[in-house]
């Protein structure tokens, strides 16, 4: 029988429980920069229904999340052309872990330090359950991915590149 990791609670996961949202837990052991394939090829799913949590920011410095596909990355022009701005580019870590309350590599959308705007790639709404980080690296929670638009108002965006 495999043994069970106990995972201390986060804010995210605590956000999840005080909302009655069922979710279901996979940690895993945390690689430097090895990012949602990582995490999706030790946890043995499909990356494309691994979503990462990124910190962006547009050309007034103002943050958002932008949740996309493992193996896919953001368009920035055609994310700034849908959401009504000149840019967005990627935070800075140390930018990005201010924004969030959570390390780069263990950045949850839910609960974030910061209220944010939050883009959700709109083939993700598609899939019928999701895994994004709970909010600690080296984890990830499951849920519907409806969660993200009940929970944090997320917009959908069609913004995916071929990595």
């Amino acid at each position: 029988m495999a043994k069970k990791i106990h995972i201390s609670e986060t804010p995210a996961t605590a956000l999840l429980k005080a909302r009655g949202i069922a979710f279901t837990e996979h940690p895993y052991e945390y690689l430097e920069h090895g990012g949602a394939q990582h995490s999706a090829e030790v946890l043995g799913m499909d990356p494309f229904c691994v979503v990462k949590t990124l910190i962006m920011q547009d050309e007034k410095s103002s943050p958002l999340v932008v949740l996309m596909h493992g193996n896919k990355s953001v368009s920035t022009k055609n994310l700034a052309r849908q959401i009504g701005v000149k840019s967005v580019e990627p935070c800075k870590p140390e930018v990005a872990n201010r924004h969030s309350g959570y390390l780069v590599g263990g950045t949850s959308p839910f609960a974030t330090r910061k209220k944010m705007p939050v883009y959700i790639e709109r083939s993700i709404l598609s899939l019928p359950r999701i895994c994004i980080n709970g909010g600690r690296r080296g984890y990830l929670v499951g849920i519907a991915p409806s969660v993200c638009v009940d929970l944090m108002g997320a917009q959908a965006v069609d913004c995916a590149l071929d990595l």
